[in-house]
């Protein structure tokens, strides 16, 4: 095959073999149903009396707009995606990344006749419990509540915790278990559901990533609608993230998205590493019970990936930003949190913003299930110290530093949009 991608002009899109576009006319044609996708009759919710489903609001179409309409949603416009501390209007942040993941595994599950109000609920609440500052401010407040309490801080498990105990939104089990397993830090080439019967068996998969480190790696979803939710994850950043890079001119010089990228087969630049990757994904898994791509395909997304690792995520400047400013600061903010907790402060900024707006979140589940409320407030202070610092935006993080330490020595500073 001759290489034309080297030239930026020129672009690549793969297309789906002309045999299995008429195999999937043909079933189109025919009505077929694809026997592997989630019914939504089979649903599994922890109160199984409320939020049946209707004809105008299915099964998982309650979990979307549940989702959707929580201040937890709308704080995804505040939260870095990868570039932090840059005032860019063009440059991705987690809320652009969710939809895009949602409408990347949406046309994925399309094509192969999967759920796909399941594969939008999972896809749209994946990062919903994800830290400011990204996946720097993820490492940042898993030190810190693994130093005090033994236990381990990730934002896909705390996403699920978000919607099933601290916003109680009687979300399924499935668009949870979907959360929890969405894990894009791990990429596979084939992905094989397995099955969850019920909540009890999820809630022990989410204690095990509390107390096992190795237990985040070995998750594995339940449905084929949260498996191609898991890779279209990694479509939607790959080449995204590194699209944003060479905007704000972050990339060594011969690192461009045209220069040493990628590879043959996926593409060089953002579309086309979308739409390659979707096509590959369907012919390699349409009719079937898993998830699949061609070992080609995966060697070069996996390249891909590290490259991002090497070129943008580990880059020394956002780094170190990072620890000498944004660390120290979590770290004052955890421990004047929780000594006021312990102290029973209740004029702190944790018992106003968070604990009160917890309780007027959930008012209405409370005055049914008045003991849930109770729950919560004796939850252990680390817990609710992360509750809340892994439900701020950047700025509202910032914010709160100054707040609480208005002489503090510790600074970020953006970049500005004319610097």
């Amino acid at each position: 095959m001759t290489d034309i991608r080297k030239d930026k002009k020129v672009a690549n899109y793969h297309t789906l073999s002309k045999a299995l576009q008429e195999r999937i006319r043909e079933d189109r044609a025919g009505h077929v149903k694809n026997p592997y996708a989630f019914q939504d009759e089979n649903i599994i919710r922890r109160e199984m009396s409320h939020d049946k489903a209707n004809i105008w609001r299915p099964a998982f179409v309650r979990d979307i707009e549940k989702i959707m309409h929580l201040p937890f949603y709308n704080r995804y416009a505040d939260k870095t995606q990868v570039f932090s501390l840059v005032k860019n209007d063009d440059i991705s942040r987690r809320f652009y990344h969710v939809q895009l993941v949602a409408r990347i595994a949406r046309n994925i599950g399309a094509v192969l006749g999967l759920n796909q109000d399941l594969i939008e609920a999972i896809a749209l609440g994946h990062d919903i419990g994800h830290t400011p500052f990204g996946h720097a401010g993820e490492r940042i407040l898993n030190e810190l509540y693994h130093g005090q309490t033994g236990r381990y801080f990730n934002h896909n498990i705390h996403s699920a915790r978000v919607l099933d105990k601290i916003a109680k939104r009687n979300i399924s089990l499935q668009t949870l278990d979907g959360i929890i397993c969405h894990n894009g830090e791990l990429e596979q080439q084939e992905y094989r559901p397995v099955q969850l019967k019920d909540f009890e068996e999820f809630d022990k998969k989410m204690e095990a990533c509390y107390t096992d480190q190795s237990a985040i790696g070995k998750l594995v979803p339940s449905t084929l609608e949260a498996c191609v939710m898991r890779i279209s994850d990694i479509i939607a950043y790959l080449g995204k993230d590194r699209q944003d890079a060479e905007k704000l001119s972050m990339l060594p010089a011969g690192q461009g998205m045209g220069q040493g990228f990628s590879g043959d087969n996926i593409g060089i630049s953002n579309s086309e590493i979308i739409n390659n990757l979707i096509v590959n994904i369907i012919e390699n898994s349409y009719g079937k019970d898993y998830i699949q791509m061609d070992a080609a395909y995966f060697e070069e997304l996996s390249r891909g990936k590290k490259e991002n690792y090497e070129l943008i995520y580990k880059a020394d400047a956002t780094e170190q930003v990072i620890n000498s400013q944004v660390a120290p600061m979590a770290e004052q903010i955890y421990f004047r949190l929780l000594s006021d907790l312990v102290q029973g402060d209740k004029n702190s900024v944790i018992y106003r913003h968070h604990l009160a707006f917890v309780q007027e979140l959930n008012k209405y589940h409370y005055e049914q299930h008045p003991g849930d409320w109770e729950d919560y407030l004796g939850t252990e202070p680390n817990q609710l110290v992360v509750d809340y610092m892994a439900s701020m935006t950047d700025d509202y993080f910032i914010d709160l530093y100054h707040y609480l330490f208005p002489k503090g020595k510790y600074e970020v500073k953006y970049k500005g949009y004319f610097e």
